[in-house]
């Protein structure tokens, strides 16, 4: 508790100033709104359900791009991590399609599925596969070799071996690599929904920001960060659960 008041006494006085300011008339921007403005916007969006609807179309297209990168990551970057001549063919190819930006695939996935979570998610899912992709590769390389010889001796499969010996092993790190893909996702789904995709947190930016609303712009900015914060809590979650003797 008293590490939570910490961390909140910048953020609590950073908001006080503000209205301050703006009740006091130091402050004529109508851009800028205020705290009391940006809460009231924000419960009239909650009560009338907008806000919620659009949470909804953009964690479903975030969390599915996200489980889509998640199993080809981890599954490419143990085969990297595993077998070495893999790697070192395959490594020039994915050092080329990682520098690609996220957002350049956006007409290729508008042209291929339309407007929709299909585009979305695969746009999210392209850009969340790279962190996961090496996060695993490192941590499947850092593997205690005697575990693997372990594997070898009792005869284990590539499948037995990567969820018995080195998932469980790895996990710390690849959860580094997730926790960076999660918020990626967020930014991602946000950016296509702003550019081309007319659905979501993104898309009611937009539509706030043209009705010069904002109050309402600045509350789903405001939404989004509390967003990425208790997702990336529940992966600290999951990590620290796992470490304490939880599991995978």
């Amino acid at each position: 508790m008293r590490r939570l008041l910490r961390g909140a006494l910048f953020p609590v006085s950073f908001l006080a100033f503000w209205e301050f300011c703006a009740q006091s008339g130091l402050l004529r921007y109508d851009s800028l709104s205020w705290p009391s403005a940006i809460a009231a916007a924000f419960w009239t969006a909650l009560l009338d359900g907008s806000i919620l609807l659009s949470t909804w179309q953009t964690c479903q297209s975030a969390l599915l791009g996200l489980a889509i990168a998640t199993v080809i990551g981890i599954l490419l970057g143990a085969i990297l991590g595993l077998w070495t001549p893999v790697a070192r063919m395959a490594g020039p190819t994915f050092d080329a399609l990682r520098a690609i930006p996220s957002i350049a695939w956006m007409p290729v996935a508008l042209l291929v599925f339309g407007w929709g979570i299909a585009m979305e998610s695969t746009v999210v899912a392209y850009a969340c596969t790279w962190p996961i992709l090496i996060a695993t590769w490192a941590a499947v390389r850092g593997v205690e070799p005697r575990l693997l010889e372990v594997a070898d001796t009792l005869e284990m499969g590539f499948w037995e071996r990567l969820w018995k010996i080195v998932l469980p092993a790895a996990f710390g790190r690849i959860n580094v690599g997730l926790r960076i893909a999660l918020g990626v996702a967020l930014v991602v789904s946000v950016t296509v929904e702003i550019a081309v995709n007319p659905r979501g947190l993104g898309y009611a930016l937009v539509l706030a920001q043209q009705s010069l609303r904002a109050d309402l712009m600045y509350a789903q900015i405001l939404w989004l960060a509390l967003i990425g914060f208790l997702l990336n809590a529940a992966l600290k979650t999951v990590d620290s659960a796992r470490a304490s003797g939880g599991g995978l």
